[in-house]
């Protein structure tokens, strides 16, 4: 027994620093440089585009400490997955690693891999203007997908090599993005001559959107409309898929659970320290956006790079593009490579389980699951060139909260249903933490079903496809 507790803590090599490094990297990949963009076209309105950050921030950092109990709990690889199996069944368990391997986790790594793509081809324009590969009607194979696939396969093949290198990088480039964020956030309010903080408090409470497009697509800036009572609500909803899109991922520390120090405790303070960290880079980010842009140039910013527009006016045209694109391609590459890392986890877990391919349960010689890492690196190319991954993720917001609050609710579940179970930590402000993210949660999804259901039903489909799967694994599983 004893000799077997020595070889699990010598798998454990990563410590505080490196999981609340890992959560950070997760979070932050490409998404705070766009969707206030898409968030003041639905909502027109300074307060609102800080409100909906605040929502996103109290329901993310809710999740987290609620997630510390079960992180307490089941101390072991695999995370929510396992998290979810054990409170409610092996079909629920499943149902979750099923969303994260055809498209939570692999689409998020196509999706931020092609982020940096796009952004390498901001730097280097022939990458932009180049012809496509192959095209067949819409249908089209272009060169920034080609260096989105060569980054997935360079950081998988890096992650096979060892905990310890998939480790370094995550905490150099996250280190890096940080340092980054906090010196734009800085000089954002002294570097810039013209504030708009003033003409963006103007309307206060007002809340208008903009959806108006001429004959090319393109939206014209004098089509605001004002909006009031439910159909705010109904815009909050919407704008909220991107903020809690670029809000997600921060649970993949507890996939590598069974590789941290102290994974009682080094978790769940990992994931609070972690989450508060970035809700709070991101608020000022948007303050920054705020002081340098108004209404229009951030609803309104090319291709939605709010973030190279406010960056232009900080810096300087010239300097202020190239300052960026660099920032988003950190920020991008390590957001990959800890979502690599991570995700390949939950599937080996799986498969230990009966409910993965089995080729994915062995380690290599470093200790890393390579060939799971390997599937989900294909996978996620694939998915790459299917250009659908994109619109994938603007559905799967809606199931990814849903699992979260599935996932919450079994922290009160099992409070109710295991009382004498000894819990290392326990939720803070225990019924109301949950509780908040629940209603948060529910009103998010409700909203959705009733005002945007392009969000709602593709990833719900996708989720349920998993269903005839399950039985059918179970079904040779029975017969074996």
């Amino acid at each position: 027994m004893e000799k077997g507790h020595e070889a699990e803590s010598s798998k454990r090599k990563l410590g505080l620093f490196d999981a609340a490094m890992l959560v950070m990297g997760s979070m932050i990949g490409s998404g705070i440089f766009i969707v206030s963009a898409d968030i003041m076209r639905d909502l027109g309105s300074g307060y609102w585009l800080i409100v909906v950050w605040v929502i996103t921030a109290v329901m993310t950092i809710a999740a987290a400490i609620s997630y510390g109990e079960l992180s307490a709990l089941f101390p072991k690889a695999g995370g929510q997955y396992t998290y979810l199996k054990e409170i409610f069944g092996k079909m629920m368990g499943f149902l979750y690693g099923w969303g994260l391997f055809t498209v939570i986790q692999t689409g998020t790594i196509a999706a931020v891999a092609v982020a940096f793509g796009k952004f390498t081809a901001y730097l280097i324009p022939a990458l932009n203007d180049a012809a496509p590969i192959f095209q067949s009607g819409s249908y089209k194979i272009t060169w920034i997908q080609l260096l989105a696939i060569a980054v997935i396969l360079l950081l998988t093949y890096i992650n096979t090599k060892g905990v310890e290198s998939g480790k370094v990088l995550q905490n150099i480039f996250t280190g890096s993005k940080i340092i980054a964020l906090i010196g734009l956030i800085i000089l954002g309010f002294f570097l810039v001559k013209n504030s708009f903080w003033a003409e963006h408090m103007k309307y206060g409470w007002s809340a208008f959107n903009n959806f108006k497009t001429d004959l090319s697509g393109n939206f014209l800036k004098t089509g605001w409309e004002s909006i009031s009572g439910m159909t705010i609500m109904g815009g909050i909803a919407a704008a909220m898929v991107g903020s809690v899109f670029s809000s997600v991922a921060w649970e993949n520390v507890t996939f590598v659970s069974g590789e941290i120090e102290n994974p009682k405790k080094n978790v769940v303070r990992s994931m609070v320290l972690g989450t508060s960290a970035v809700m709070i880079l991101y608020l000022l980010v948007n303050f920054v956006y705020l002081n340098t842009l108004d209404r229009d140039s951030i609803a309104f910013a090319p291709n939605d790079r709010v973030a190279v527009v406010a960056s232009a006016q900080i810096f300087g045209n010239g300097a202020g593009t190239i300052i960026m694109a660099v920032l988003v391609m950190i920020s991008t590459f390590g957001c990959v490579n800890g979502l690599v890392m991570a995700g390949a986890r939950v599937f080996q877990t799986m498969a230990q389980d009966g409910m993965f391919f089995k080729a994915a349960i062995k380690n290599n010689k470093n200790g890393v699951p390579e060939r799971s890492l390997w599937m989900q690196g294909i996978w996620a190319s694939l998915l790459c060139l299917s250009g659908q991954y994109g619109n994938l993720l603007d559905m799967i917001s809606f199931v990814i909260v849903l699992f979260y609050m599935i996932t919450v609710f079994g922290v009160i579940y099992l409070r109710f249903k295991k009382p004498d179970l000894e819990r290392p930590y326990k939720t803070w402000f225990y019924p109301v933490t949950p509780v908040i993210y629940l209603l948060i949660g529910a009103a998010f999804c409700i909203l959705l079903l009733i005002y945007k259901q392009q969000y709602t039903w593709p990833g719900l489909i996708i989720v349920l496809l998993g269903v005839p799967v399950y039985f059918f694994i179970n079904r040779n599983e029975a017969k074996l």
